[in-house]
């Protein structure tokens, strides 16, 4: 009965995290919708434009730098006022696919540069770095390989550094790819929810909100006194994020203006993205969550940059919940803490309400007619639930190795050159096919879920049969996918 007891409190505490994750979530989107109703006007271009230099960081991209250059060199903006690095760390045929496109840019008077390296010392971070100290630019825009920027990015953008306090000005993502198949359509739901109500809410109320690597525009002098761009974490665009506000730097969060990028579109992208999105900012965290609680940061500025640099943890919290939770029903189906756990478990379902509304409010944005996007809703957010719970195995680890500093490499995202629902490329040369290891942990943890719904079923504990049913499908549809991704690449 005391292992009941331990494996029940490390449950509830989970739970308590999952709750408190839901309810910060929830403040977020209430701060969103208040910013909705408050007018926001775009400051007027200055009289003299400022000198701005766009960097491309790029590192074997091939199927997608050619249309990034040229639609770079679209930029409506006075050409001698205008630079663009492409900052070339490639190792395979890019570097003379960029050589040659550069060469026929610059014949049309724009002044593009092919900037190499001689080591990747730093990856990205290192690549800016290094651009920065031969840019010509005030101010410095960055693009990743899969972004479209229009034509008017700068002219956009620009008037916000009117306000001297105003150190970063980052714009949504728009995706040109969202519809292509399942993954990018759950990856896109959580952008959203990311780009609308996350950086929006947190920046109307004067909380920390963070670069998101590209699609941005930063003051040159942010960057540098605020120390420049640094490799120690694999989320260099947090980290500089964080130590230009505690700086005293300001940012603004534009959602009317977006930027269109293509969203990874099979498994092994979706894993490398999200191994350094969770590991990097455990990380930041690791690295900058100290400072700001010594700071003299208003309160609620410190509570969220908090749950910011923290929120990463909850796939630690629903990974041990769901792990705990199969033999838990053993010591439930014996009766000694049935009722105890059908109480908890019901206070907590307060937590997956108030996540629905943040999800759900995101995604009507998109949608003016409420009858659809609740129908949207209704079909995709327990299959985006599920996912991001057969993910959670592999999230724990990355974030794990975060908080306790072990390095890692910087692990680009592969791309495709997907618009819309047609792939330009299906035999990508980054692409190793090939099962991962964990996949076979989570094929087997499906199983293992999978019989809790039987245990659950034959002891008439039908309440905790949708829990454990949404835990099975989504490892079950992780390995799946890692399978199927592995054999036949989009």
């Amino acid at each position: 009965m005391v292992v009941g007891y331990i494996l029940f409190s490390i449950y509830i505490l989970c739970l308590l995290c999952i709750l408190i994750y839901s309810l910060v979530q929830s403040h977020l989107t209430f701060l969103y919708l208040k910013s909705k109703k408050q007018k926001t006007e775009l400051p007027e271009l200055p009289m003299e434009l400022p000198r701005v230099t766009i960097q491309l960081p790029i590192y074997n991209e091939l199927y997608v730098v050619e249309r990034l250059l040229r639609k770079v060199a679209e930029m409506d903006y006075p050409t001698d006022l205008l630079e663009i690095q492409v900052l070339d760390d490639s190792t395979d045929e890019t570097v003379e696919l960029i050589a040659s496109l550069v060469a026929e840019i610059a014949k049309l008077g724009i002044d593009m540069k092919h900037v190499r390296r001689t080591d990747r010392v730093g990856f990205k971070a290192g690549a800016l770095e290094y651009g920065m100290k031969q840019a010509k630019g005030e101010f410095i825009a960055i693009f990743d390989a899969d972004f479209l920027p229009e034509k008017d990015f700068l002219m956009k953008t620009l008037p916000y550094f009117e306000n001297k306090e105003i150190g970063l000005v980052q714009t949504k993502w728009e995706h040109l790819n969202k519809d292509y198949n399942v993954l990018t359509r759950l990856l896109g739901m959580a952008l959203d929810a990311h780009f609308t109500i996350e950086q929006k809410g947190r920046n109307s109320n004067g909380n920390f909100m963070n670069f998101n690597g590209t699609a941005g525009v930063w003051r040159r002098e942010c960057i540098e006194t605020s120390g420049g761009w640094s490799a120690d974490t694999l989320t260099e665009d947090l980290d500089l994020s964080y130590r230009a506000q505690l700086m005293g730097w300001k940012m603004k969060y534009v959602e009317e203006f977006t930027s269109p990028a293509e969203i990874p579109a099979f498994l092994q992208a979706v894993r490398s993205q999200q191994y350094r999105w969770n590991k990097g900012g455990a990380e930041v965290a690791r690295k900058n969550l100290r400072t700001i609680i010594k700071s003299d940061l208003p309160f609620h500025v410190k509570l969220h940059a908090g749950f910011h640099l923290l929120n990463t943890g909850i796939f630690i919290c629903v990974f041990l919940a769901a792990v705990v939770s199969v033999p838990l029903l053993y010591f439930i189906s014996e009766g000694d803490i049935l009722q105890q756990a059908l109480t908890i478990s019901g206070v907590f379902f307060l937590g997956f309400i108030l996540l629905s509304s943040f999800f759900w409010v995101s995604m009507r944005q998109r949608n003016k007619n409420a009858l659809t996007t609740t129908l949207n809703f209704i079909v995709f957010f327990p299959i985006f639930l599920s996912l991001s719970m057969g993910l959670s195995l592999f999230n724990s680890i990355a974030v794990m190795e975060g908080y306790m500093g072990i390095r890692s490499p910087f692990i680009r995202t592969p791309k495709f050159n997907i618009v819309g629902k047609e792939a330009q490329t299906l035999d990508n040369q980054y692409i190793r096919s090939r099962i991962p290891a964990i996949a076979i942990l989570e094929g087997l943890l499906a199983v293992y879920f999978g019989l809790a719904i039987w245990f659950a079923c034959a002891h008439g504990l039908y309440p905790f049969v949708p829990y454990h049913a949404m835990l099975a499908l989504g490892f079950g549809g992780i390995f799946f996918y890692s399978v199927k991704h592995s054999v036949i690449r989009i």
